[in-house]
């Protein structure tokens, strides 16, 4: 259980970072949490773990996270600044990408010992970043778009865990199935492979409800005027 118990713990530091972040610096702060969650993602998720029996692979958690930051800032100020942090997020995996395999294409000094792990890690992400990219545009604009839909439907402060959750878990399994077609088909055994599509999904359903509670206290704080916007 020591991996379950690390996940949590993962689980609750990316949710306190986001309302740290938000609490101090407003909607800047979720600005800057999307480029971190995409680029982290993109790093963890060529590890594999095993989580509640089955493979997984890592990045689930910090990626989905930054749905409730683009879900906050549709709550708060609407979707054209949620689709502004989606394109940062864009932005950021493209130049990091781009950056990373420059850095692994310069031959390393004597006393170099990255230069493989770099390789390993980096040399596998532009399929990755490629897959990642695609799955993370639709998704986050299906989930503003159908954030925005239910907020209409379903108006009120009482009905706001409606509108965060389900917007939020259709468009986890759209990025789901996207990402782990293009990333990871054909690369591990099918038997693996679904593993991955069934875990990747079920642990961000997971972070989709757990991430509820978090969404409401970002309400409360800005409903009390306790956010600093720069």
């Amino acid at each position: 259980m020591l991996n379950e118990m690390w996940w949590v713990l993962m689980l609750v530091l990316n949710f306190v970072a986001i309302l740290f972040a938000y609490r101090v610096w407003g909607k800047l702060g979720l600005f800057i949490w999307i480029p971190i969650s995409v680029i982290v993602a993109n790093i963890q998720v060529t590890k594999n773990v095993n989580l509640f029996g089955l493979e997984a692979t890592l990045g689930n958690i910090v990626y989905s996270t930054s749905f409730l930051a683009t879900d906050i800032l549709s709550e708060m100020y609407g979707p054209k600044d949620s689709k502004k942090a989606v394109t940062i997020g864009f932005f950021s995996v493209i130049v990091m990408t781009i950056m990373m395999q420059l850095a692994i294409q310069f031959n390393p000094a004597p006393s170099d010992f990255v230069q493989e792990s770099m390789e390993t890690i980096f040399g596998f992400m532009p399929r990755i970043a490629f897959g990642s990219i695609i799955a993370y545009v639709i998704s986050n604009f299906h989930d503003i778009w159908a954030f925005e839909l239910w907020k209409k439907l379903k108006p009120g402060k009482k009905t706001l865990w409606m509108r965060n959750c389900f917007s939020t878990m259709v468009s986890q399994l759209l990025d789901s199935l996207i990402f782990t077609f293009i990333a990871f088909f054909g690369v591990y055994e099918m038997s693996v492979w679904w593993q991955i599509v069934l875990t990747t999904y079920l642990l961000k359903f997971i972070v989709a409800v757990c991430d509820t509670p978090f969404m409401y206290i970002a309400r409360k704080w800005f409903d009390n005027n306790k956010i600093c916007e720069g």
